[in-house]
């Protein structure tokens, strides 16, 4: 029970209690109700929830009993951090007189990957991440601990199409990279311009849609038996190659 409490520490249960959550403006990742339940107070909860733009997911009830005692149907995940706007990705940037230089991630689900992710971005320089709404890991506890507190210092901004942000990034002048298979050599590509790198899913990658709006598809030689990186593995060596171009250090056969 003591691992169970301490998994769902970022839990807050019960009707009252998701409301005065949502009334006060804390930080949420999203507010999961029971499949079928609309009655009494959980009609304006997901109304409340709608207005402040916090997503909402239909959970079986078994999940919410799992999670926490008492939660009259309804449960909301706190955010360890409160998102950024997009625009403040961009604020930052230019308050460090450089490029942007930001993450995408296409409905990565791994706590881990995204914190682990956080973590590099911040060691390389990065000036934001970006994560969508929804069929993706949020700014959980897990996220903060795996970032080793590197949340404190990266916004992240949460958007509700990722399609349509690639597009307004590159109306701003973002060159967009998608790291997928069957690309460019990552370490070939001139990545000193202003840019983003779209990670995909552990499982899927980057979706199609997403990926016809990259201006470049970077992938790695791959010299073993498996096909492909851990998510946050691969991101991690393409932005340190970002970074090396950018503080202009030299390959060493140059």
């Amino acid at each position: 029970m003591e691992q169970e409490q301490k998994r769902y520490e970022d839990v807050i249960a019960g009707r009252n209690a998701v409301m005065e959550a949502l009334k006060s403006g804390r930080p949420l990742d999203r507010v999961m109700v029971a499949k079928g339940d609309r009655q009494g107070s959980i009609g304006p909860i997901i109304a409340k929830c709608r207005q402040l733009n916090v997503p909402i997911k239909e959970v079986d009830s078994r999940k919410l009993d799992f999670m926490a005692q008492n939660h009259q149907g309804v449960i909301a995940v706190a955010a360890c951090k409160e998102y950024a706007k997009l625009e403040d990705l961009f604020a930052l940037a230019e308050e460090r007189g450089e490029k942007p230089f930001f993450i995408i991630c296409d409905e990565l689900e791994d706590p881990h990957n995204l914190g682990a992710i956080l973590r590099t971005a911040e060691a390389a320089g990065a000036h934001g991440v970006i994560v969508p709404q929804r069929r993706s890991v949020g700014l959980t506890s897990t996220v903060y601990k795996a970032s080793a507190g590197a949340v404190e210092y990266v916004p992240v901004a949460r958007v509700t199409n990722i399609t349509e942000t690639i597009k307004e990034l590159k109306k701003r002048g973002v060159w967009v990279y998608g790291l997928d298979m069957d690309g460019e050599t990552w370490c070939r590509t001139d990545m000193r311009d202003a840019m983003a790198l779209v990670v995909g899913s552990e499982g899927r990658g980057i979706s199609r849609l997403v990926k016809e709006q990259c201006d470049f598809i970077l992938s790695m030689p791959m010299a073993g038996q498996i096909n492909s990186l851990n998510a946050s593995v691969a991101c991690g060596i393409v932005l340190y190659e970002v970074a090396r171009q950018r503080q202009g250090i030299p390959a060493i056969n140059q």
